[in-house]
């Protein structure tokens, strides 16, 4: 995840400019099916280049260092199912955050509205809060930390010299992130633009030496992944925190949209979903030549505690001392951009949120203290303990946002939400527990008798499915009139 409240409207611009002075001559990229006329003259504004724009900042947004770990581990655990297992990922690692973008777009960009409309203002802002505090202090900010960490300065470390050494640079990691996001500038921004270009040109080389000289065979899936590969590579996918990243700069993709002329709703959608499928494909190839990257590894370097020492390692493998130097100072930079941009979003949230009464300044300082202690357990502590969390809300998310992409269809039936809402968080909580370990053994034994997918920490799908239909029947008691004029229900 990469992203940044501040600067995000200003890079898809960026992009904009930049792809607009080439000349693209390709097959179009949107096939317009099913457009209105209307829809269609919205469309035709946008050249094919400024739709690739679109999809490339789209890409910008989510493509971010702090997730080039997980695909690496996840091909190293799954070993020969590697493919299910990397499907299970892309689906909520990359479909699931660029159609996010895509339902929010569908709402005009207002989902806070949308949100509280439909579920209510508390459920909003509980749901909020907790969504801007897990990509920032809790989970995220942590991570970049420990992640540059990991990649950038651990493999030149002396094991007795990583616990002092992990101290000491959080310390200037979380001191920097403080001052940029105190005072944040177009510096930031521009380090981004910058970085981002090199990493994937490094990424490039990296890919073109995993699949011209694989590191070794691939060896036997291990844990979950030999019973479960989807399922467990389905919530791996949780991991990357891009779908509670989609929530907060949707309505910026949204406004840039927008900015370029397309003004019906419906045609902002589609623009979207033209733009989500450029990046899903980007996406997906730099996380599937990861996760062959790991996969390939295990035999030679054996099963490590996460993905950045797998990166780390495999580039030092392939190109020596200097690889390692490199990517180690791509990753450090581009994990502080991101940084500075987590704590710079949740800062303006919660000031905004809290009517001023809670100052910018504040929670940066929070932020950064808070982040500065986390990220010194160490990166697989942080993200063995951020699993059963993530586990219990994204699911939430989940349902919610499937659930916005057919609300021209509910209308003022938000019953439908609330109720399968509330099924799927009073199963997600027991897939949380088991997750992290704490099991409530007569509640797992009824579960798993009756409950499908629950083995595998999915049992929540069908019991929010089955809150949708309780809830649509009990809205069939509704009056014509509030369906009618989409008002809320009072139940």
């Amino acid at each position: 995840m990469c992203y940044n409240v501040k600067h995000v409207f200003g890079r898809g611009l960026y992009a904009i400019t930049f792809l607009e002075g080439l000349s693209v001559k390709s097959t179009s990229i949107a096939v317009f099916l099913c457009l209105t006329k209307k829809e269609r003259e919205e469309m035709n504004r946008l050249s094919k280049t400024q739709i690739l724009s679109i999809g490339l900042m789209m890409f910008s947004i989510f493509f971010g260092a702090g997730n080039l770990i997980f695909p690496p581990a996840l091909g190293q655990s799954a070993g020969t199912n590697v493919v299910p297992a990397i499907l299970g990922f892309l689906v909520t690692g990359v479909g699931l955050p660029l159609t996010g973008i895509v339902a929010i777009a569908l709402q005009g960009g207002k989902y806070t509205e949308f949100i509280q409309e439909h579920v209510g203002s508390l459920a909003a802002l509980t749901l909020l809060s907790v969504l801007y505090l897990t990509i920032g202090p809790l989970f995220a900010v942590p991570r970049t930390g420990a992640v540059s960490f990991e990649i950038g300065i651990k493999p030149f470390m002396t094991p007795d010299q990583e616990t002092i050494g992990l101290l000491v640079y959080s310390a200037l990691f979380f001191l920097a992130t403080y001052f940029l996001a105190l005072n944040p500038s177009k510096l930031i921004d521009r380090v981004g633009k910058i970085l981002t270009p090199i990493l994937l040109i490094f990424l490039a080389l990296l890919f073109y030496r995993t699949f011209v000289s694989p590191i070794g065979p691939i060896s036997d899936a291990v844990g979950k992944y030999a019973a479960a590969p989807f399922a467990q590579g389905f919530q791996d996918g949780y991991l990357t925190m891009d779908l509670l990243a989609a929530i907060s700069v949707g309505a910026i993709v949204v406004n840039t949209v927008r900015e370029l002329g397309v003004k019906d709703t419906v045609s902002i959608g589609k623009v979207c979903f033209y733009g989500e499928c450029i990046a899903a494909v980007l996406m997906s190839i730099v996380y599937l030549s990861l996760s062959y990257l790991g996969a390939t590894s295990t035999s030679v370097f054996g099963l490590m505690d996460n993905g950045g020492q797998v990166l780390a390692t495999s580039a030092g493998y392939f190109f020596g001392n200097s690889g390692s130097v490199i990517l180690g100072v791509i990753i450090v930079f581009a994990c502080l951009t991101t940084s500075c941009g987590m704590v710079s979003g949740a800062a303006w949230f919660f000031n905004k949120a809290s009517n001023n009464r809670i100052s910018y300044q504040r929670v940066v300082l929070f932020s950064s203290l808070f982040s500065f202690a986390a990220s010194n357990i160490g990166l697989t502590d942080l993200i063995r303990f951020s699993v059963p969390f993530l586990t219990t809300i994204y699911p939430i998310v989940i349902v919610l946002v499937i659930l916005s992409l057919f609300s021209s269809h509910i209308g003022g039936r938000n019953a439908i939400y609330q109720w399968s809402l509330a099924f799927t968080f009073a199963f997600s909580v027991f897939d949380g527990l088991n997750a992290a370990g704490m099991n409530v053994a007569f509640v797992n034994d009824l579960f798993k008798q009756y409950i499908p997918f629950y083995s595998v920490n999915l049992g929540w799908i069908v019991p929010a499915v089955v809150g949708a239909i309780i809830g649509f029947l009990r809205s069939m008691n509704n009056t014509p009139r509030a369906e009618a004029n989409n008002d809320p229900v009072v139940e």
